[in-house]
């Protein structure tokens, strides 16, 4: 099957930042304007190519998801996988990206492309984009593998790789080598829970509200109990809701219905807003793949749910 390669110009900063934190699971190679991007489908390869005087492909990852989000946010949920040390560092930096004083205050949006299982190359293994590449292409440029450059990039890539490929759990088995195809993406937390705000559009499911900082991307089953970072194992939450959820004293059941636990008011002589909202319906993404998976919630029910 053919598949697209994206090799995008890339910052040596914040390439440098990145390839000396181990066990790295996931990066947000951000945009500084809030830009939509539309080049790649989840599985699809993104390569780093650093600036001038370097030219050379660098590294890579597995592209998973791209969104516009407030800076904050991002800084939330990737922290130094955003390739850079503080918050303020980052703001910092956009600002300059934008040509903006960098005392300017105020909320900031930004692009973010969010990569599973990045790659960085050993300095004797960066190898020079394909030919056609040209000096005036300043954001990324698009290849395919049913073309010729496109067909050699993705063997030179798996060449360059070799070192990484032997790592167990870098790549699934048969993706290691040979016809180009599709990477199931390993989502890490923080892309988990950029894609749960946005399929529930940024509005807590019980509540309704769109107050972004004070929502949460909820895990129905937790990670340390055998969940999946994986979006249909996520529901968007109120902060507070969250953290009912996380301890049992609310669930969501099977038929996305919102219930409260009497455990609330026995321990606490309190809740009323909560119990207000008992029965209520929860909502949910349209798409069937992308709703609450109904094991997950069985088991939140069964295991974690307080009665």
């Amino acid at each position: 099957m053919s598949v697209k390669i994206v090799v995008a110009v890339t910052d040596g900063d914040w390439f440098q930042q990145l390839r000396h934190i181990p066990q790295l699971t996931e990066v947000n190679f951000w945009s500084p304007s809030p830009r939509t991007f539309r080049a790649l489908q989840p599985g699809e390869l993104f390569l780093f190519k650093l600036h001038a005087p370097i030219n050379m492909i660098v590294g890579g990852g597995i592209f998973a998801s791209s969104t516009v989000m407030p800076l904050s946010l991002a800084w939330e949920a990737f922290g130094a996988s955003n390739g850079v040390s503080s918050l303020t560092e980052m703001r910092s930096r956009i600002l300059r990206y934008r040509k903006l004083d960098t005392s300017t205050t105020g909320p900031v949006e930004i692009g973010c492309r969010i990569l599973t299982q990045p790659f960085f190359l050993d300095e004797n293994r960066w190898f020079p984009p394909p030919p056609s590449w040209s000096k005036n292409i300043v954001s990324f440029t698009t290849y395919g593998t049913d073309e010729p450059e496109g067909a050699a990039l993705w063997n030179t890539m798996q060449d360059a790789m070799s070192p990484a490929l032997s790592n167990p759990g870098f790549f699934e088995q048969q993706s290691r080598f040979g016809e180009p195809m599709l990477i199931r993406p390993r989502l890490g937390q923080g892309a988990f829970r950029l894609m749960v705000t946005d399929l529930y559009e940024r509005r807590c499911a019980i509540t309704k509200e769109r107050t972004l900082p004070a929502l949460e991307a909820a895990h129905i089953r937790p990670y340390a109990d055998g969940g999946e970072h994986s979006p249909n194992n996520g529901i968007l939450m109120r902060r507070d809701i969250h953290s009912l959820f996380d301890q049992g004293y609310v669930t969501v059941t099977p038929d996305h219905r919102f219930e409260v636990s009497r455990r609330i008011r026995e321990e606490f002589e309190n809740g009323r807003h909560y119990y207000e909202l008992h029965g209520s319906a929860v909502t949910i993404p349209l798409k069937v793949g992308q709703q609450p998976d109904a094991g997950a919630l069985a088991w939140h029910n069964n295991d974690r749910y307080l009665g």
